[in-house]
């Protein structure tokens, strides 16, 4: 018993070096710049809670929370609604079916530089492709990353580009759903609406929650489509028009990697980390009731 044990902490030993060297150990060590005056190239010092008070005092702050929790909150259900309904055409049984699965999955593991480098072109309000669609149908198109009104709304849209992800999620859970329990319920009388809210929904609730809480950490990461499309690489200019695209990651980056202030940085990275755990264990809590697993309720 002993030999496999060695062998075992043998096959796992590179993951679990990797994770101390380069997960844990710098985050711990963030934890410690975040109670210090920290600079690129001067020795920490050590300050206590100042930086978290600077933190609550901190307009910019609160500017790149108000942004990133508009983010999450409207792209998040967008790309879950958007991702459910492509699962459901994608599950239909019709010829060359496998085509357009790639197709939609490709996206969303396309290099996010490209895929901003794209929609920069798409949302260009002079020549973009957006705009002259509109402006053929008569309308006129909004300045969208121009326009501190749209400019988020523009992240928005993009984000949508790459709901293919989570599509594939939702299609291998609507295709773990038992026909028997769908030719139950259409025997019983239930129409394809009152199939899906009472039999199917339930059933992919575990892939929901999962693409939920995936969708919601990374919302609140958000980062680099702000920094390419919105001027990040100029300090200075991130943020877009009037820091309407100024996330918190982004805020992040600005302070330890332009302003050299590594110690505010981690005090700022360290917020996000307890606002993305909190927001996880409230989706966790809230749905504990309503995603149902094959031994019971979670």
């Amino acid at each position: 018993m002993k030999a496999e044990t060695r062998q075992g902490w043998l096959f796992v030993a590179p993951w679990v070096i990797g994770f101390v060297l380069l997960t844990a150990g710098p985050m711990i060590y963030s934890l410690y710049l975040s109670f210090t005056a920290s600079t690129l190239l001067s020795p920490p010092q050590w300050i206590g809670l100042e930086n978290y008070r600077r933190l609550a005092a901190d307009p910019l702050f609160y500017r790149s929370l108000g942004n990133t929790a508009y983010y999450a909150v409207l792209g998040v259900p967008l790309g879950l609604l958007l991702a459910l309904g492509l699962a459901l055409l994608l599950n239909a049984p019709v010829r060359g079916i496998g085509f357009f699965r790639t197709l939609f999955f490709l996206p969303s593991v396309t290099n996010a530089v490209a895929l901003s480098l794209l929609w920069l072109w798409l949302l260009n309000p002079e020549f973009g492709l957006l705009n002259s669609a509109l402006r053929a149908c008569g309308v006129a198109g909004p300045l969208w990353l121009q326009s501190e009104a749209w400019a988020k709304p523009a992240l928005i849209l993009m984000s949508l580009w790459t709901a293919g992800g989570q599509a594939v999620i939702f299609l291998a859970a609507l295709q773990g759903v038992p026909r028997e329990l769908i030719e139950a319920a259409a025997i019983d009388g239930a129409g394809v609406v009152r199939r899906f809210f009472a039999v199917t929904l339930p059933m992919i609730s575990p892939a929901l929650l999962f693409n939920l809480i995936m969708g919601l950490v990374g919302a609140l990461q958000v980062f680099t489509q702000a920094f390419v499309m919105t001027g990040g690489v100029q300090p200075g200019s991130e943020g877009g028009p009037n820091q309407s695209t100024l996330f918190i990651v982004l805020y992040v980056y600005k302070k330890a990697f332009q302003e050299f202030e590594m110690g505010y940085a981690s005090a700022l990275a360290w917020a996000l980390f307890v606002l993305i755990v909190g927001c996880t264990a409230l989706a966790w809590r809230v749905s504990r009731d309503r995603v149902h697993y094959e031994g019971g309720a979670a």
